[in-house]
């Protein structure tokens, strides 16, 4: 939904957005400009896992690290709001993450929709948008 005001011509003027669709659509947007191809929540993921692995990639990344950087940007995505916490690094250099709190049970929808919401958050966080 969005929120707006008419002003005296009747003309719509836009001064904030509500529902997590709106808010996606920004985070989309943005990186289908980057990349050049529509992107879906696993892709925010693993781009959003790239940048906070924060290594250059130097070889072919494998399917197992793919989801380990799809993990560590939900762990990351989810703990400004106390689901999860950085315990310390591995060996290699992973952040190895605990569980603070549980997360509310969800419709796969629902997580879908939580996971954007989140993801609109990191990116307005980190201003990537």
């Amino acid at each position: 939904m969005l929120f707006y005001m008419k002003d005296f011509k009747e003309n719509a003027i836009f001064v904030g957005m509500d529902t997590i669709e709106e808010k996606w659509g920004l985070v989309s947007a943005s990186l289908t400009k980057r990349f050049g191809k529509a992107a879906d929540v696993k892709a925010a993921l693993y781009v959003i896992g790239l940048r906070e692995w924060g290594k250059k990639k130097t070889k072919k990344i494998t399917k197992e690290e793919k989801l380990d950087l799809m993990n560590l940007a939900a762990c990351k995505i989810l703990s400004p709001d106390g689901y999860f916490e950085v315990q310390h690094l591995d060996a290699e250099g992973w952040p190895v993450w605990k569980q603070a709190k549980a997360l509310p049970p969800m419709t796969t929808k629902e997580q879908e929709l939580f996971l954007m919401e989140h993801i609109y958050k990191y990116f307005e966080s980190e201003r990537l948008l």
